[in-house]
């Protein structure tokens, strides 16, 4: 214990120090930043342990023994081997950490949008009992080209593409709602609109991060000008 000492609490320290031989360790090492994270961490050293161990092996010192938990963590929930010098002692802790997190979190997307398409299949087969008579409706100028979405794969992409929340938010199981997206003749998405059944027009209508386009305008008045033919179909029910 001579010199200095790690930055917590005596008492914490001593009491760390005599129930937890890593801590003892690690004191005997003199990795005072990483004693003095661990002392109020114990789940942390849990995880790291074995990582810490390697990474003292190549004499490896992370510049912040926070992001280099925090990196070991993501490291784990990405699959990764967390005893590999090759990950766990990065030249660079940030880019490494940035890197990880953004991998994490994209995988993190995937899971949830197949969360959110199981929950949405319990939903399909009303889905196509109600709004099936209206697939194939498709309104036309010479610059536009809009169409019902008639699948629960087409809100999804939808969604993805724009960035709004038609997919997550079950538009699809609206029953007053017919929605259809707006594309231009090259197929790229420009808006998605919601048609209300009820009221015979559009509600809304909203293009990337549910913002309006050049072709908002257009776009609406298309879509009502030809609402007698998505009413017509609603008659045949």
């Amino acid at each position: 214990m001579k010199g200095k000492l790690p930055d917590c609490h005596p008492m914490k320290l001593m009491k760390a120090v005599l129930t937890d031989s890593r801590m003892e360790t690690i004191l005997k090492s003199k990795d005072l930043h990483a004693v003095s994270y661990f002392v109020h961490r114990p789940l942390e050293l849990d995880r790291c342990w074995q990582s810490y161990k390697v990474a003292t092996r190549h004499h490896y010192c992370p510049s912040d023994m926070g992001l280099w938990a925090d990196t070991i963590r993501l490291l784990e929930q990405c699959g990764k081997d967390i005893c590999n010098p090759k990950y766990i002692c990065p030249q660079n802790l940030r880019a490494e950490h940035d890197y990880w997190m953004n991998r994490h979190n994209q995988m993190e997307q995937k899971r949830r949008s197949q969360e959110q398409m199981q929950r949405a299949k319990r939903k399909e087969a009303e889905f196509y009992k109600e709004k099936s008579r209206y697939f194939g409706i498709t309104i036309t100028d010479k610059d536009l080209v809009i169409s019902v979405l008639d699948t629960l794969e087409a809100f999804q992409a939808e969604g993805n593409a724009l960035h709004h929340c038609v997919f997550q938010c079950e538009y699809y199981a609206k029953a007053d709602s017919l929605i259809l997206s707006a594309h231009d003749k090259e197929g790229n998405r420009i808006e998605t609109i919601e048609f209300s059944l009820t009221e015979g027009k559009v509600i809304q209508s909203r293009g990337l991060c549910n913002t309006n386009t050049p072709h908002h305008d257009r776009i609406v008045r298309l879509v009502n000008a030809h609402a007698h033919q998505i009413l017509a179909a609603k008659q045949t029910a």
